[in-house]
């Protein structure tokens, strides 16, 4: 794929340049779409990354914004037909968070925070095999797995050697104590987080009870950045029949900002690791 940008990331750059493209035109989303007898969200979708672009939604945009420059037609176009390869996630089949590691896969780093559970880039095969067990009951056996090989597919990331992702994990203390599959599960994966928080682009906190009421009530979300800076923040919050994400500016620095409060407030680094391994070897039992 083109310059290595993975297609989810290209159809965000694509979609904010049609967006310059309206606003210098003065036209609101809704004067575009009763232009193109197209529906005012497919315009959204189409300008925030969320829906695939063709070359020919290309063409009629630029038809609406008047754009008289070929080289730009013609570079939108080449981005509009690069946006629709597929990356890696897609030989798994549908998934139903496919743009979330389109922009994960791209991104440079990764400040998570969770309440309940370890987040996905931290867990072993067994953790993420039982959570998903008892996180989806409906699910069939294959789809489990298929959920599982993706999740250990994303952390390629975190073990790459040439650009590693640069991750940040805030935990609840809930996320130690509460047991996922059998204590030699919760064992191992606690040990897993012990060695994974020593990786010197992977930082793990916990939050104590102690603490108390905290920013982090609300519930989980991570924010993405990336290296391009033509690329705009992401703070992703996970839902259970949709996912929402958040990329003006004013909103991304509300979560940062309660984000560096939860770094305040949890246990540094250090202390962090020897609580996980203390909590590992009197709640789960020695190796």
């Amino acid at each position: 794929m083109a310059a290595n940008v993975n297609p989810t990331v290209r159809r965000r750059r694509l979609g904010q340049e049609l967006r310059k493209l309206r606003e210098g035109r003065g036209m609101t989303a809704e004067e575009v779409a009763e232009r193109l007898l197209v529906s005012q969200s497919k315009i959204s979708r189409l300008e925030n990354g969320r829906r695939s672009i063709s070359q020919r939604d290309v063409r009629d945009l630029c038809g609406v914004y008047e754009v008289e420059d070929m080289r730009i037609v013609d570079s939108l176009m080449q981005m509009a037909k690069d946006s629709r390869q597929q990356g890696w996630w897609h030989t798994f089949g549908d998934i139903p968070y496919s743009i979330y590691i389109g922009l994960e896969t791209d991104a440079a780093s990764l400040r998570v925070y969770d309440p309940q559970v370890v987040p996905g880039l931290l867990q072993t095969p067994q953790y993420a095999h039982a959570l998903i067990t008892g996180a989806l009951p409906e699910s069939t056996p294959a789809e489990i797995e298929k959920r599982v090989q993706v999740r250990m597919a994303r952390q390629d990331r975190i073990t790459s050697k040439d650009k590693p992702l640069r991750l940040w994990a805030v935990l609840d203390e809930a996320t130690l104590l509460r047991t996922v599959g059998t204590d030699d599960v919760m064992r191992g994966q606690l040990d897993h987080l012990v060695d994974m928080s020593q990786l010197p682009h992977v930082t793990v906190q916990v939050i104590p009870f102690a603490v108390g009421a905290h920013p982090g009530l609300n519930g989980q979300y991570a924010v993405l950045e990336f290296p391009d800076t033509a690329d705009s923040s992401v703070v992703y919050i996970e839902g259970v029949t949709s996912d929402l994400y958040l990329e003006k500016a004013n909103e991304v620095e509300q979560y940062s900002v309660m984000y560096e409060h939860l770094r305040a407030q949890a246990m540094n680094p250090e202390d962090s690791r020897e609580y996980i391994r203390t909590t590992a070897s009197e709640r789960y039992g020695s190796k």
